[in-house]
């Protein structure tokens, strides 16, 4: 996730399983398709953006069921959601759905069956007494190696035989959760009324969990984190090894009411052949390996190209700069030598537009439309490495923030201790391909309806 300043729109995505996807030729399961669903409700404005960015960059340690994405403006988060139905019996959890990240954890509680109100909120947390599925991994166990352990936390040939692997996560803005790194079944249900069970997903249970990014505003809802970055431990990762490399999204507009249906897909033949779909190669980082990069050759604003030196874009031998594709991000953020450029191209496009009396505070560009019936708003569009061109409409980088006002959602970050971020407002209704397999990323304005 990622921001550092004002008001979001926060969009929540349900991963609830689904349909059984198959491809043409065969029975054979190959993805799983979650219903994704999607709410976007404002926030007071800084603080939540603030969060997202310090979010984003946290620490991190390095067939087919289907999933529906729909709109639900209402609940004062900001993230996207999965519905992951945990332990057996099955504990029902939202969990934020971050591809900037590769840990799965939830909140977990020590209660028992006798809890009372008073130490337990139901549904607050995943209740690990209540499986008798739950275990934790041993600190010598393969998979401990692969999560941050907290300090002075050991495992060595004098550890007792069940010594737990304890991990801790840190965030950038001091935000930590802490507990068991542990296996656990999921529950898996299909349109067909079966259910399919995936043993051993691998997971932190966190029995310690503050900070403003993963308990505060921004973390509403949320009983943890679903992490679907490049790493071994990602959900993509361990559900990839069973149903293929890949995963595909799609955002809906926030603002259709009712809101449409879209879905997660993870596996292969995730959608019916798309037209026009447009791929651009997965970049790499050593020094940040969870993320999925990508190469901006050169911005445009309305056509005309800007003058944006292309080594903003590139990442450094410190492993900062670069762009991330990020679904935990509500808002866009630039460079700060690009965003300039973005900034002052979008005042020329907009000044015959009514200005304001008052600035929106944490945004740089707002403008009144109230009487203008059809506003003419920029455009802005993303040449990519491969000489493919990511060109969202208007609404996707303008959010209406107050009634007749629409302000610029992209916001400035330092290239030299960051990276820039295309966030999932910028997304929305764009379908997304995620080709680990071949290291790449596909787009496309067609398919996000797909049944």
């Amino acid at each position: 996730m990622a921001s550092l300043s004002p008001l979001s729109l926060l969009l929540l995505l349900i991963f609830a399983f689904a349909d059984q996807c198959t491809s043409q030729n065969t029975t054979t399961t190959e993805c799983l398709k979650l219903p994704l669903l999607h709410r976007s409700p404002f926030l007071s404005p800084a603080e939540a953006l603030s969060r997202d960015y310090h979010r984003l960059s946290a620490f991190h340690n390095r067939a087919v069921p289907k999933y529906p994405v729909v709109s639900g403006a209402s609940s004062g988060s900001g993230q996207y959601f999965v519905s992951l139905r945990l332990g057996t019996p099955p504990q029902n959890l939202l969990l934020i759905a971050d591809t900037g990240s590769d840990l799965i954890w939830v909140k977990c509680s020590a209660c028992n069956t006798k809890c009372s109100a008073a130490t337990h909120v139901p549904g607050s947390a995943f209740l690990a007494r209540h499986s008798s599925t739950f275990s934790p991994h041993h600190c010598f166990d393969s998979p401990c190696r692969l999560v941050p352990h907290p300090p002075r936390s050991r495992c060595n040939h004098t550890s007792r035989l069940h010594t737990p692997c304890r991990y801790q996560y840190s965030y950038s803005d001091g935000s930590v959760t802490s507990g068991f790194f542990s296996k656990e079944t999921t529950t898996l249900n299909t349109s067909a009324g079966r259910e399919a069970r995936l043993k051993s997903l691998a997971f932190g249970c966190g029995f310690r969990v503050s900070g403003p990014s993963v308990s505060g505003a921004s973390f509403n809802g949320a009983h943890g984190v679903m992490g679907l970055g490049r790493g071994p431990i990602s959900f993509s990762s361990q559900l990839g090894r069973r149903f293929g490399n890949k995963f595909s999204y799609c955002l809906m507009d926030y603002t259709i009411s009712p809101p449409p249906t879209s879905f997660l897909t993870i596996g292969h033949n995730v959608f019916p052949r798309v037209s026009r779909i447009r791929f651009t190669p997965l970049q790499t980082n050593p020094l940040s390996p969870s993320f999925y990069y990508i190469g901006i050759q050169s911005v445009s604003v309305n056509g005309a190209k800007l003058p944006i030196n292309p080594s903003v874009w590139s990442v450094d031998e410190r492993g900062n700069g670069g762009t991330v594709i990020d679904s935990g991000t509500t808002l866009t953020f630039l460079a700060e030598p690009a965003y300039r450029q973005v900034l002052a191209a979008f005042k020329r496009q907009v000044r015959r537009l009514p200005s304001l009396p008052e600035p929106t505070p944490g945004f740089d560009l707002c403008v009144n439309v109230s009487g203008v019936s059809r506003p003419s708003l920029p455009r802005l569009s993303f040449r990519l490495v491969g000489n493919s061109v990511f060109s969202p409409p208007p609404r996707n980088h303008f959010i209406e923030t107050a009634d007749q006002v629409m302000c610029l959602a992209i916001q400035p970050v330092n290239s030299e201790i960051g990276f820039s971020v295309i966030g999932n407002l910028m997304q929305q209704g764009f379908l997304l391909e995620f080709d680990r397999e071949r290291s790449r990323l596909g787009f496309s304005r067609h398919g996000c309806a797909l049944p």
